[in-house]
């Protein structure tokens, strides 16, 4: 059978910092500008999540959306939606909450839930013009 990739979108609303705590405020602002505010800052996160994999010739499906949908709100956006990343989700407690590393975290929680055989890719948008995507090591 084909290989085809399905996406679902979804979206969280979450705050957080960026910064490192064995830096001065100053280093931080040098490196992290206006987005190592000590008081936070917040973004409106889009997320697609990608599954590749073979089309199921029982069903038609790579995947079963609707059970995608309820694994993403599971998983993220009940996990960090209107969040305070740095303070409310235990995987930033000692990890800066960049797009980067949301992007790992979010793919770590999904796929431990995901058949093995199917190849996942998180695209996370921080911006409209600003995001990241990983798909595994």
């Amino acid at each position: 059978m084909p290989k085809v990739t399905v996406h679902r979108k979804a979206h969280f609303n979450a705050a957080h910092r960026l910064y490192r705590k064995d830096w001065s405020d100053e280093k931080n602002f040098d490196v992290f500008s206006k987005c190592s505010n000590p008081n936070f800052h917040g973004h409106n996160y889009e997320l697609i999540v990608s599954l590749t994999g073979e089309i199921s010739k029982e069903t038609g499906y790579v995947y079963d959306l609707g059970k995608l949908k309820d694994l993403i709100k599971s998983e993220v956006e009940d996990a960090f939606d209107h969040k305070n990343l740095n303070i409310d989700v235990k995987e930033f407690k000692d990890l800066n909450p960049t797009a980067e590393n949301i992007s790992v975290v979010i793919y770590n929680k999904l796929k431990k839930h995901l058949p093995k055989d199917l190849e996942l890719e998180i695209t996370l948008y921080e911006t409209p013009r600003n995001f990241v995507s990983y798909s595994g090591d």
